[in-house]
């Protein structure tokens, strides 16, 4: 029987919001040791580290928070469990840092491979299978000298099937959600294979099913030599994302993952330039603008571009995810984001449009447009909203402007909109996001934050809008 040497098995998972548990069980710590076990290879380990009592379990428990930007504890707490608890990846997460590769020579020694899609799901029509494996191997070709030609018969470098459960390769499916895919990096036998699980529904487009384009081109990252990155808007991020396929463009880290095995592609065109690759925003970048900024029942919320931070009491580190992992329905590159309390709901602005959120529901009856609050039909924007919580009013701005909104009324307050400088006269830009916390009143504009008592207009500290965010770079 021939023999092979498995490189990597790839589960993707949907990364849903798991709500902290505030016990931890016996049970509870059985799962994280097997967690830990398949995932940071945690052993059974004797010696003197050991008896100087840093356990094994504190070590990688430590590795794994590290990984998912948790706060480093060392301790089973609710955050890492729920984390722990998210469907997921079945490739190891042991790496720390970006983009990673599995080494060790696990890479293809030259640039045209061939593809064979051996059977279809059901789930889609077979110009669809075949249009979203063409594309997601073209997400990895437009960076790369990589240029790959479909066969139909015989043994292809990357050999495509649907299937169930067990299917031959030693490592079984588990059914609906959890394990999607798998796939092997470059080597001889099955390396380069990726297989996925016939019990999912695959989708062309749609975000009730897994995309296959996405769930695809991730796989076959793993089919070329990359393994997982700890960025968490890179494609190779363990957790399942939904994107558009017609709007996608490879992330930044990803770029630089695979064009440091293969290089890049000798092919572009200088006058025809491919969309820049987006980069995940940096916490600890002085100079960012960021988006929106809102309470959520205790928690402050960032947003930028794509991506948000949680911070919340209990942990010390915000944790950055996608906006469309924690809401599905939430737009991107938002405007302003306020939480209001007569609706106990956040409310998302972009464009002419207003989202709202329960939680982590999409509100019914949303998106509305600006109008339903009360706002002139001229407004095509708000750049930011502030809650005033002594007075039950919400601020709009609006340019230079503001608007004052009654909350309990659900009505515009009569003789606006103001100009800004002329309630907050140390703000002369923009403004760009704002909130309020622990009783004082935060407007950002650029780059800069202003701390405000509202009620006395008295301005105490002048910041750099990333102070919440607490970088661990300083």
């Amino acid at each position: 029987m021939k023999t092979f040497n498995l490189s990597v098995l790839l589960s993707l998972a949907v990364a849903v919001y798991c709500v902290p548990i505030q016990q931890v069980t016996v049970q509870d710590e059985q799962f994280a040791e097997s967690y830990l076990r398949k995932f940071f290879n945690l052993t059974d380990e004797t010696g003197p580290t050991v008896r100087r009592g840093m356990s094994p379990m504190i070590r990688k428990l430590s590795e794994m928070q590290k990984f998912f930007g948790l706060q480093i504890t060392g301790t089973l707490d609710a955050d890492t469990l729920a984390v722990m608890k998210k469907p997921r990846c079945g490739v190891p997460d042991g790496h720390i840092g970006e983009f990673s590769t599995f080494g060790n020579g696990h890479k293809w020694d030259k640039n045209s491979l061939t593809y064979r899609i051996e059977n279809y799901t059901p789930d889609m029509s077979v110009s669809e299978v075949d249009d979203s494996i063409a594309k997601a191997l073209q997400v990895w070709a437009k960076v790369t000298p990589l240029r790959f030609t479909r066969i139909y018969s015989g043994t292809a470098d990357i050999m495509i099937s649907f299937a169930r459960l067990s299917h031959g390769d030693g490592y079984p499916f588990d059914g609906p959600d959890g394990v999607l895919a798998h796939a092997f990096a470059p080597a001889p036998g099955l390396g380069g294979d990726a297989h996925f699980d016939e019990d999912e529904t695959f989708t062309f487009r749609s975000n009730t099913g897994y995309v296959l384009f996405m769930v695809a081109a991730h796989e076959f990252g793993h089919s070329l030599g990359l393994s997982h990155s700890d960025d968490p808007g890179a494609l190779m991020y363990p957790t399942y994302s939904y994107t558009n396929p017609d709007s996608f463009v490879l992330p930044r880290d990803d770029v630089n993952g695979i064009q440091s095995l293969y290089g890049p592609n000798p092919d572009t065109d200088p006058a025809e330039p491919d969309p820049k690759p987006p980069t995940t925003p940096d916490a600890c970048d002085s100079t960012m603008v960021l988006d929106a900024v809102t309470t959520l029942r205790g928690e402050m919320l960032f947003f930028k571009d794509s991506f948000l931070w949680r911070s919340y009491p209990q942990s010390s580190t915000p944790q950055q995810s996608l906006i469309t992992n924690f809401w599905p329905d939430a737009p991107v590159n938002i405007d302003a984001a306020y939480e209001s309390q007569e609706l106990d709901s956040v409310l998302v602005f972009k464009g002419s449009k207003v989202w709202a959120f329960s939680g982590y529901d999409l509100v019914h009856g949303y998106p509305k447009p600006l109008s339903s609050l009360g706002l002139p039909q001229t407004v095509e924007k708000v750049d930011a909203a502030l809650y005033d919580a002594s007075s039950g009013k919400t601020l709009f701005f609006v340019d230079r402007d503001y608007y004052s909104y009654d909350e309990a009324r659900k009505t515009m307050d009569q003789g606006f909109p103001k100009p800004v400088d002329q309630t907050l006269p140390d703000v002369t830009g923009k403004v760009t996001a704002a909130f309020q916390y622990r009783g004082f009143t935060y407007i950002y504009s650029g780059s800069y934050m202003f701390e405000y008592s509202l009620r006395s207009k008295r301005l105490f500290r002048v910041l750099r809008n990333s102070y919440f965010l607490r970088c661990t770079n300083f």
